[in-house]
């Protein structure tokens, strides 16, 4: 099949959120697809798109919806050919599409770790007894509250600058990002320090870009296949099963990270309380062709240890 290439005057259109990290993914997707067709960026058009979870900033995650706070504006575009690929942030994303859509093509894998922000402490050991933490994330405020429950972890969104000045106004100590995120910024001026995944494990897909689609854009699928990073689609198949089969959200503090080892992939799992009272491990080895069961076997026990109940959230 010969693939069918953008022109500037039928420019491949890419749905993005707005914020700067967004906005970098995007551009990065861009840039891959013109070095790979040798294609100026007058072929491309990036599209920004406002999603409730930007537009609501005033209130915790967990209140106002899931995962899809950040990709349903985005894929009503898509389905209705608005634009022709959407690019996320992978761990945004809900495990399963909508109808007519499908996420299939990922960019190589980023810098997967979380990453300490404080400017005056190094790490998690340096926080004094008592000492106040900023997060939005459910699954960094379980693993903290897990380690250190003296902790007072308090509510905290908002893009990169807004979060340091925050620090900077003394709501909070210190706060956790992305490693991948501040890397893909170029954000070297910002006090972080990585956190090795043995101490936190990361959220599943953290550090991953996923481009999705309209199933039946044979054109487009031939043009994405040309920047698909294959390793990181093994680790994320492991990943994204091992939510899928936990039914993760936003609301449930779920962390999972695949790895190859030797020819095969390993994946450690956690799942916390909300509270931090209790966390549950486990880990799976296998053939990479496995990945997808091996995920969903890492999950089912996990949920059989947990029972029901586990995860409600009372906080």
């Amino acid at each position: 099949m010969t693939v069918s290439l953008p022109t500037p005057d039928s420019t491949l259109k890419i749905g993005t959120r707005g914020s700067p990290l967004a906005l970098a993914q995007a551009y990065e997707t861009r840039d891959r697809l013109a070095q790979a067709f040798d294609l100026g960026h007058e072929c491309f058009e990036i599209v920004v798109i406002k999603v409730t979870g930007d537009a609501i900033q005033d209130r915790p995650l967990k209140e106002i919806g899931g995962k899809g706070l950040f990709t349903r504006e985005i894929e009503e575009d898509l389905l209705s050919g608005k634009i022709d690929i959407a690019v996320h942030s992978t761990k945004d994303m809900p495990t399963l599409q909508p109808d007519g859509l499908i996420l299939d093509t990922y960019l190589p894998r980023e810098d997967v770790r979380d990453a300490f922000i404080s400017p005056a402490l190094g790490g998690i050991a340096d926080l004094a007894t008592g000492a106040v933490v900023g997060t939005s994330s459910l699954r960094r405020r379980a693993q903290l509250l897990h380690r250190r429950p003296d902790l007072k972890v308090v509510e905290f969104r908002g893009n990169v600058q807004t979060r340091l000045k925050k620090l900077t106004d003394g709501v909070a100590e210190c706060t956790f990002l992305a490693a991948a995120g501040l890397k893909r910024l170029g954000r070297t001026d910002v006090p972080a320090t990585p956190v090795d995944p043995d101490e936190m494990l990361p959220a599943v897909a953290q550090g991953a870009i996923g481009i999705e689609r309209r199933k039946d854009d044979a054109a487009t699928a031939e043009l994405l296949m040309a920047i698909h990073d294959v390793p990181t689609g093994e680790r994320l198949a492991a990943e994204r099963s091992f939510l899928l089969t936990l039914d993760g959200s936003c609301q449930t503090p779920i962390a999972g990270l695949a790895e190859h080892s030797g020819d095969g992939l390993r994946l450690r799992g956690e799942v916390l309380r909300p509270d931090g009272s209790q966390a549950l491990k486990a880990a799976r080895e296998g053939r990479i062709s496995d990945a997808a069961a091996m995920g969903a076997d890492l999950a089912e026990e996990l949920l059989t240890r947990a029972g029901p109940g586990f995860f409600d959230w009372h906080g």
